[in-house]
């Protein structure tokens, strides 16, 4: 039997990614490089490594682990997991005119400059 592989990545959605991490990781390099060397000696060279660097370690952060992160939680644990770990809580907000306690007083009715100085 032959079997057929059947691509599931969406190639224009990657291409995308991969620009904004190529963008993410030139500005910061440009940051990294030109706040500590300025834009002296081997300035294009510096530029480059920390281009690199910065690009794989957001590469393979960004398109490696965490896809397989998910991919694991929802294969090894079930969607049913993913879907019940947070629990579903109505949230009640309190307006101020439903509880006038808890509304500050002040503690000293009287200011520092008038009270009396002792010896």
């Amino acid at each position: 039997m032959a079997r057929t592989f059947t691509s599931t990545i969406n190639y224009p959605r990657l291409r995308r990614q991969v620009g904004i991490l190529a963008g993410v990781s030139l500005l910061l390099a440009l940051l990294l490089i030109g706040y500590t060397f300025g834009v002296g000696n081997h300035f294009f060279g510096r530029l480059f490594s920390a281009f690199f660097i910065f690009f794989w370690l957001l590469a393979v952060t960004f398109l490696g682990i965490v896809p397989f992160v998910n991919w694991a939680a929802r294969s090894w644990f079930g969607k049913e997991w993913a879907a019940d770990s947070l629990p579903k809580t109505a949230i009640r907000r309190s307006s101020a005119s439903t509880s006038p306690s808890s509304a500050r007083t002040p503690t000293r009715t009287a200011s520092r400059s008038s009270q009396k100085r002792h010896p």
